[in-house]
């Protein structure tokens, strides 16, 4: 079967709760788009706000706090909001990157090695019982390594520990400045004992005890890289080994053994540059003219980044413009499922500034969800990502409106 280019961006879009907000539970949209990029605390609220009808942020702030949702370090190495049940698999095909990337540069520069990790890994762990902040554990690194390598210690153990990150409080349940807890540790609330409480009308979720994955090796979990590429193929497939292996940061080799062993669980198709795509058998695949409303997407939103072909959803020509250099990916217009432009609320509302002519029912549609945007981020923190702001001063000329 062939697959076109248009397909492939209304299956994206479609997996990921793009084509229509659904009335799902935070737990069940979780699942459904199976990881949210997480590196700024507001994004996951953003991106679940596009994704499910009448989402009311308190209810992210419950599983956070009842532990059913958990935010850390995991596909390319970078922050990422999963369902607490899908995290000891995630992390246990992670564990190779991990290892790699942390316990080597300024860790292995710092004169530690492997074998010092792992000696220190039972003692981080059980001081992590509880939430601590990153200062405590830079001091406990200290006490074992020495004041000079501490900071290094510390530096590589973070990534390759497993660790969630503790809630803070408001307003989007984690601060800037993170604190820790050991994964799996019952009762993750912050140290102030009311971060990510639930409203009065809030579902309060089941806490999900999630067993830690300890670090033994480099080696690869064949069974856990294979649960990772199933949950990704049907949160984001068709793929490619690429695709799969740049969502990760895995290396590519281990992603063919996995296929090749899941013969049967997963079908090829054609791409549209005839390369061999990996889907689910009976996976939803929306017709190439279904309509794509229009969507203002969150900072590092999970679709931006999770293929090695982002063209499916960002146009070649705008990705240096959103995408920057020091890996900052902007918030973006989402217009017929594509990158259109870029969005920042301001004092005024929200700016919207398009790379291309749209057309006046386009311009109504943001218009729309600009409006429900600045009543949802009003109650939190109107000015949301406003430390970014300096990057429109890098874009060409193009058309701004305020919405």
């Amino acid at each position: 079967m062939i697959i076109s280019a248009r397909e492939l961006n209304r299956a994206t879009l479609g997996r990921q709760l793009l084509l229509e907000r659904e009335p799902l539970t935070v737990a069940d949209g979780l699942r459904r788009v199976v990881a949210l990029q997480a590196q700024h605390p507001a994004s996951p609220y953003v991106a679940l706000w596009n994704r499910l009808a009448g989402f009311s942020p308190s209810e992210l702030d419950a599983a956070f706090s009842g532990g059913s949702a958990v935010k850390a370090t995991l596909m390319r190495i970078t922050l990422h909001a999963v369902h607490a049940e899908d995290y000891p698999a995630f992390r246990a095909a992670m564990q190779p990157t991990l290892y790699a990337s942390r316990l080597g540069g300024r860790f292995a520069a710092a004169g530690l090695t492997p074998s010092d990790a792992d000696a220190l890994l039972p003692g981080l762990l059980a001081f992590a019982g509880r939430p601590r902040t990153s200062a405590e554990m830079q001091a406990w690194a200290g006490e074992r390594v020495g004041a000079e390598r501490r900071d290094a210690a510390w530096w590589g153990l973070k990534g390759y520990a497993p660790l969630h990150h503790a809630p803070t409080g408001p307003p989007w349940s984690f601060g800037h400045r993170p604190s820790f807890v050991t994964a799996g540790t019952a009762g993750t609330a912050g140290p102030t004992g009311t971060a990510g409480a639930p409203g009065p009308d809030s579902p309060t979720p089941t806490p999900t005890p999630t067993p830690v994955p300890v670090p033994a090796s480099r080696a690869v979990d064949p069974y856990a890289l294979r649960t990772l590429v199933l949950r990704y193929l049907a949160g984001f497939g068709p793929a490619s080994v690429a695709d799969v292996a740049q969502f990760a940061m895995v290396q590519r080799a281990p992603v063919r053994a996995a296929l090749r062993a899941l013969d049967g669980a997963v079908e090829e198709l054609r791409g549209p540059d005839g390369g061999t795509l990996y889907d689910l058998p009976g996976a939803p695949r929306p017709a190439a003219e279904t309509p794509a409303p229009p969507r203002l997407m969150a900072m590092w939103d999970s679709i931006l980044l999770a293929y090695a072909d982002r063209g499916r959803v960002i146009p070649p020509e705008y990705r240096p413009l959103v995408i920057r250099r020091n890996g900052d990916v902007l918030p973006t217009l989402l217009v017929d499922g594509h990158v259109a432009g870029v969005w920042r609320p301001t004092e005024h509302g929200v700016e919207a500034t398009a790379f291309r002519p749209l057309p006046p029912a386009v311009w109504d549609g943001l218009a729309e969800e600009a409006r429900s945007l600045t009543a949802f981020l009003g109650d939190r923190e109107a000015a949301v990502y406003s430390r970014y702001h300096h990057w429109w001063a890098k874009f060409p000329e193009a058309e701004v409106r305020m919405l």
